[in-house]
């Protein structure tokens, strides 16, 4: 028998016009994700820039940018905060497609690597995979709260 007394629960569905959360079930495996590739490009650049800029300044320089890249997009995935979101995995995709294809037919301006250098490959290429799978997510996510419910007369 239920307390009538007993606050109801919270719906889980999404509101109409809402978006379900982007760091909930599989998503904060992507966060967690993003969020070591966040540590690990950003500490590389910082080095890099900061004890050799002079042998390679655009690679390190790149590093550091894509460190920084992946700290944005974790932090705007981890908080739910999608405009931000999708503009950093937008950056980070556009960034290791350019970075990558320019720097497997032009190696003279890559002389050492750089997190996105040939397509991420010092990183077991998930520099490469990691944007597809975050504009999915953010899709999915955003779609979640549309479908939830029936659409009205006024979706019509």
């Amino acid at each position: 028998m239920t307390d009538p007394t007993a606050p109801a629960a919270p719906d889980p569905t999404p509101a109409r016009g809402t978006s379900a959360a982007t760091a909930t079930g599989p998503g904060r495996l992507l966060v967690a994700v993003y969020g070591v590739l966040a540590i690990a490009a950003t500490a590389r650049g910082l080095y890099q820039v900061a004890t050799k800029l002079d042998e390679a300044p655009l690679a390190y320089v790149l590093s550091l940018f894509a460190g920084i890249v992946y700290v944005v997009a974790t932090i705007a995935l981890a908080k739910g905060w999608r405009t931000l979101a999708w503009v950093a995995v937008g950056i980070e995709l556009v960034g290791v497609l350019t970075v990558g294809t320019l720097s497997v037919a032009d190696v003279g301006e890559f002389p050492d690597q750089t997190v996105w250098s040939g397509y991420g490959q010092g990183y077991g290429y998930v520099p490469l995979v990691l944007p597809f799978l975050g504009l999915w997510w953010l899709w999915h996510t955003g779609r979640a709260g549309r479908t939830a419910q029936e659409p009205t007369a006024a979706d019509l």
